[in-house]
């Protein structure tokens, strides 16, 4: 990679963008919706200055299905919404794992279900690493948890997706989209080796033509296709990422993501220095979901506790994780409120005292 050596102070959301440039987007697709606005305003000015599309569709559904096109010409293309507005992407997002289409999905979690709020959440954590869509497959999940990490990880996502022919998702929230920090913005030397060269739809002059396709009719077609795209999942499954706080003497490991493990890393600073043996798991890829890594923490006898934004979804892969070992207790931030790392010290000293 190359550094120019400046340093931005930027939101979340317009580190996102900067990066997607970086990364070499050449088409993005959006609609608004709070809180991920910044997204599209910045991509309207910055991307078309760059020689990119930016497209304001009249709606949610036109945007990803425009998703659709541009990604089956090889070209790099990304949207980004918020929770409502991702479940109006669903359909063509099924769409684009079935046709094993790259592209990149941002979505900044809002408060649900519904309309909910415009504050942040984790609700959407079922709807990003289960598929969310019809039928069975799946998208790559990276959750960033500080403004660095988002504009690096949109990097990384579209290589993902090119390397995988499949959809990668950004999952943040409110918080991570609309807070200030320091981001030094960088461009990778050399854009991801395969650009679809054998697959995209480019003109079949002097050679047999392409076909890139969702709909399996003949007998066994449709299996055949589930057996290729079972086997891609598990070798996705080698790319996994988190970051690990004080864990190697922890008695007792939290499991948070994205913002919410942030803010409990300063919770566990707090706690570390009034001598409490506490440490921090915190994944960034939410699917595939580091489970090996768990349960060798498991192994060393650690116990667990579980924090997120929303009721209770992370938890089930934490303690599927680990489930042949131990388990994990399980703490729920309502959606609604905002979260500080004072709210989260009470139930990690409870489970680490087991009481």
């Amino acid at each position: 990679m190359s550094k120019n050596g400046e340093k931005l102070f930027i939101k979340g959301n317009e580190a996102i963008a900067r990066g997607a440039i970086a990364a070499g987007l050449k088409c993005y697709f959006g609609y608004p919706i709070t809180p991920q606005n910044d997204i599209p305003e910045y991509m309207s000015a910055a991307l078309p200055a760059v020689g990119g599309e930016f497209v304001q569709a009249e709606s949610e559904v036109a945007a990803a299905n425009m998703l659709i096109g541009a990604a089956a010409c090889g070209v790099r293309s990304m949207t980004s919404s918020s929770s409502p507005g991702i479940s109006l992407k669903q359909e063509a997002i099924s769409y684009l794992a079935g046709s094993q289409l790259p592209t990149v999905i941002v979505n900044m979690n809002r408060g649900g279900p519904g309309l909910g709020d415009i504050g942040p959440s984790q609700g959407d954590y079922f709807q990003a690493v289960k598929g969310g869509g019809h039928g069975d497959y799946r998208v790559l999940v990276l959750a960033p948890g500080t403004c660095q990490e988002a504009y690096d990880l949109v990097i990384k996502a579209f290589d993902l997706a090119f390397k995988y022919r499949n959809p990668v998702m950004i999952l943040g929230d409110a918080i991570l989209g609309q807070m200030k920090e320091p981001v030094s913005p960088w461009t990778p030397e050399k854009i991801d080796e395969n650009e679809g060269h054998d697959w995209r739809l480019c003109g079949a002059k002097g050679r047999k033509g392409r076909i890139l396709k969702s709909l399996f009719l003949s007998e066994g077609s449709l299996a055949a296709h589930h057996e290729h795209l079972q086997n891609k999942y598990a070798d996705m499954a080698e790319f996994t990422q988190q970051e690990e706080y004080q864990i190697d003497d922890a008695e007792l490991v939290v499991v948070a993501y994205g913002s919410i493990g942030r803010i409990v890393k300063s919770t566990i600073k707090k706690l570390r220095n009034n001598g409490h043996k506490v440490g921090l798991f915190r994944p960034i890829t939410l699917y595939p979901f580091p489970s090996g890594d768990l349960k060798k923490l498991a192994e060393q006898g650690k116990k667990f506790l579980t924090i997120e934004h929303n009721l209770g979804q992370m938890v089930e892969d934490v303690r599927l994780s680990i489930r042949t070992i131990t388990d994990s207790d399980f703490f729920g931030f309502l959606p609604g409120n905002l979260p500080t790392p004072d709210d989260f010290e009470e139930p990690i000293l409870k489970s680490l005292g087991g009481k």
